[in-house]
């Protein structure tokens, strides 16, 4: 036997005492670099052997069991969260070549309703596709990459089914409604239409990595054979994506890696034409690319560490002819922009915080639109108008819901489309938002948003949840959450740690938290931790952590090295067994990430990862309470992973705090689809924090 089944007796306060699943040690010598490891639990990994499957529901039932007594809390939590959501909802529509696009719910329903109006709000409403029908039937589905034609006649979406991210393109033909026989799998779900109205481009998958590794071109109504290869990217650790420009001027195939990129470009109207390269890939130079006019504008960070616009005329697309725009800063991140006929707009990153700054092409000059709250996240929208004065954007914080603008470039007037409506007796006037700034080992400062109900008083007395991620150069965006309301209510403090590894503080930020120097976004957000308790936020024995994917390699990682400093942590689909993972080339995202994480080929590579890999470190100490989660079909960190781990601790740890695994086995890295689906996880992560804290 592989496993040892767990069985329940009542106890005292309804509790259950179990026995956890046990899992059969068969050891494996894992050896590189002279190094030898071993590895007890690496059969985990046999997805179609039935005995993982029951492994994995054993501690479902495991987890279910310890959390029984929670039931009644997760139902009212549930409940709480749904019901401040308006089920019969609908977003703010956009314009685009004569129709106005929305996306709306009806009551009870799970899934979005995608539609759009010609011409005026007030005409009738054609249903493109209704997810809610389309899904029945299925445990799990999502659509997604949803383009029509420039004719404005043909759907094209890819369909998911098992939530591995594998898509099938299917079309429609929005004039008689009929789903068109042409279907093409294994793809990221999402076709770029030439202005022919029936030649489109798309990318295809590995098979065994589901790495985007080939652009096909295919023409509606032609049979699936004569579908013609484009382009196949060689190396391995790049991937390809295709879309078109603003101005559907132009096709763009873009090839990506960690630190490089490639564009080909091809004219939109001439389909069966080849593509030209815009500049070659050069090793530690990114490069993005958008058109209007004459020109393509090239977002760099060639000679520019924080990035700087250019501009290039569409004939010479060498970066010797690169004529600078937007010049580096030191101080601010130039992460975006969005071009219009009169106007540009920059999406900066300065102190932490983004900005928007609006520059007038003839003028030169510019401005940046004012926001009122210290902490607090604005974001540009859907824009596809170039002849529009109006910039679309969101606005969101900690305390205000996200909210949706039409600003007036030239008269600075702004105008409130909607703002998200929490229903129940929600007031954001009843809640408060700051910054504080903890400091590493290393002296530096690090950014730290905290959200808590108004009159909550720094006396150590309060349940704090610390979030973090810290990879990719992903920043954690201090956003609104009704969901966390139902913390906050109970008199949680929310605190997001800015660590090194995003790009709040600029690409430095970034740099910093990467490679070698992963450690220091361990070390960052723990130095965050112990900063809320000196401040008396919280204490050791009311501080809990979460992090998900590689935010749950933080959470792991954070643990092995200072556990007494948490109660409790919740590590979502957590990348946990890196070093095996990377070693590993067969599967998704491994051999993209090299310039991440490090390739462990490479020793100095392998021994730092190894360092802080945290199902290698688990050590025999006592570490807090835990709930992992995964998802049977995620492409993106396995569900081995935290299976593995949790595995491991179970044998190495020496105290009794919870260990929990919650395994959903008909999803993927996002866990559930439906709109609602999803808050049963939530409600169940809650209650496993509220338990704790004995709220």
């Amino acid at each position: 036997m592989l496993l040892i089944s767990f069985f329940a007796v009542t106890g005292g306060c309804g509790r259950s005492t179990v026995k956890p699943p046990v899992a059969a040690k068969k050891p494996v010598e894992l050896t590189i670099h002279g190094h030898t490891r071993i590895d007890n639990y690496y059969w985990l990994r046999e997805r179609e052997n039935p005995e993982v499957i029951s492994f994995l529901e054993a501690e479902n039932e495991y987890t279910s069991a310890r959390l029984k007594h929670t039931e009644d809390l997760q139902e009212e939590l549930y409940n709480e969260i749904i019901g401040r959501i308006r089920q019969t909802d609908e977003s703010v529509p956009w314009f685009d070549n004569g129709y106005y696009y929305y996306t709306r719910y009806e009551e009870g329903g799970e899934f979005p309703i995608y539609c759009r109006r010609k011409g005026s709000m007030d005409a009738g409403e054609d249903i493109m596709l209704n997810v809610n029908e389309m899904a029945e039937g299925h445990s799990y589905y999502h659509v997604s990459g949803l383009n029509v034609s420039p004719d404005n006649r043909i759907l094209a979406y890819g369909i998911d089914t098992v939530g591995r991210r594998k898509y099938t393109i299917r079309f429609k033909d929005l004039e008689t409604g009929e789903i068109l026989p042409d279907m093409i799998t294994g793809t990221n779900g999402y076709v770029a239409w030439a202005n022919d109205n029936k030649t489109m481009y798309f990318t295809v998958q590995n098979e065994v990595t589901l790495r985007s590794e080939k652009v096909l071109r295919h023409t509606l109504g032609h049979d699936l054979s004569d579908i013609e290869p484009v382009y196949f990217e060689e190396d391995e650790t790049f991937r390809v994506g295709v879309f078109t420009t603003k101005s559907k001027k132009y096709v763009m195939i873009v090839s990506r890696s960690t630190l490089s990129t490639e564009y080909r470009f091809l004219d939109a109207n001439i389909p069966s034409g080849s593509f030209s390269v815009f500049h070659p890939r050069e090793r530690d130079m990114l490069y993005n690319v958008d058109h209007h006019g004459d020109k393509f504008y090239v977002l760099t960070n060639w000679d520019a560490t924080n990035f700087r616009l250019m501009e290039t005329p569409v004939e010479a697309t060498g970066k010797d002819n690169w004529k600078e725009l937007i010049p580096h800063r030191q101080d601010v991140l130039l992460s975006g922009i969005e071009i219009f006929n009169d106007h540009l707009v920059l999406s900066e990153r300065k102190d932490g915080l983004r900005q928007l700054y609006i520059r007038n092409w003839q003028e030169g000059s510019g401005y940046y639109i004012d926001f009122p709250e210290e902490v607090y996240t604005a974001v540009i929208s859907v824009n596809p108008d170039f002849e529009s004065e109006m910039l679309r954007f969101s606005y969101s914080s900690l305390t205000t819901p996200n909210s949706v603008f039409d600003y007036n470039m030239k008269s600075r007037e702004r105008m409130l489309l909607k703002q998200d409506e929490v229903l129940g007796d929600f007031d954001s006037a009843g809640y408060q938002s700051k910054r504080v700034y903890a400091t590493a080992p290393d002296g530096t400062r690090i950014p730290v948003s905290l959200v808590y109900r108004k009159g909550t008083e720094p006396d150590g007395s309060n349940p704090l949840l610390l979030y973090g991620y810290g990879s990719y150069g992903s920043s954690s965006d201090p956003r609104f959450s009704s969901v966390r309301l139902s913390l906050l209510d109970r008199g949680f403090i929310y605190a997001i740690a800015h660590i090194r590894g995003g790009q709040e503080m600029g690409r430095h930020w970034y740099e910093g938290g990467k490679l070698m120097d992963k450690m220091n976004t361990f070390t960052d957000f723990n130095a965050c931790a112990r900063y809320l308790i000196e401040m008396n936020y919280t204490s050791p024995d009311r501080l809990f952590a979460q992090g998900g994917s590689a935010g749950g390699l933080l959470i792991g990682a954070a643990i092995n090295l200072e556990p007494s400093l948490y109660r409790g942590v919740i590590a979502a689909v957590p990348f946990v067994d890196v070093v095996t993972t990377m070693l590993d080339d067969s599967i998704p995202l491994t051999t993209s990430e090299y310039d991440e994480w490090g390739n462990p080929n490479d020793p100095d590579y392998y021994h730092y990862m190894l360092s802080y890999s945290p199902y290698d470190q688990v050590s025999r100490q006592n570490y807090p309470a835990i709930l992992a989660t995964a998802g049977l079909h995620d492409s993106q960190v396995q569900y081995w992973e935290p299976a593995k781990w949790v595995a491991k601790l179970r044998e190495y740890k020496t105290d009794d705090n919870l260990l929990l695994l919650h395994t959903n086995m008909e999803a993927g890295h996002g866990g559930a689809a439906g709109r609602y689906q999803r808050y049963r996880e939530i409600a169940m992560e809650y209650a496993f924090l509220i338990d704790l804290a004995g709220v």
